[in-house]
């Protein structure tokens, strides 16, 4: 199977791991049972230098893309997701499931 085969960007890659690492949290997310989509309005903001997901860290530097109108609307136009920017995403099953190969770059263990 082809790495990313949708040709998504560095920043769109980054953005997508992040909202699908938030899409396992009943704090950050909903999901529908019926589609299989989770829907995102809750996106934590950084504090310094870093924010968490759960018990993750993330670096802002890595987060840049969930402020970033056109990443949303380029995610929107793949398939990965539905957005209404700034307020809320909704990720599809598709965007749930592609494999950024950014989850252990970008996802660090928190011991704080």
């Amino acid at each position: 199977m082809k790495r990313n085969p949708l040709k998504l960007n560095p920043l769109q890659l980054r953005t997508l791991t992040l909202l699908q690492e938030m899409a396992k949290y009943p704090n950050l997310s909903t999901r529908n049972e019926e589609t299989g989509e989770v829907f995102l309005s809750n996106i934590p903001q950084p504090h310094g230098d870093h924010f968490h997901v759960g018990r993750r860290v993330v670096m802002a530097k890595d987060a840049t893309g969930l402020n970033n109108q056109a990443v949303w609307v380029a995610l929107e136009r793949k398939g990965m997701a539905k957005a209404t920017f700034p307020y809320a995403i909704t990720l599809t099953v598709a965007g749930l499931t592609y494999d950024t190969g950014l989850s252990d770059v970008i996802l660090h263990g928190a011991d704080h």
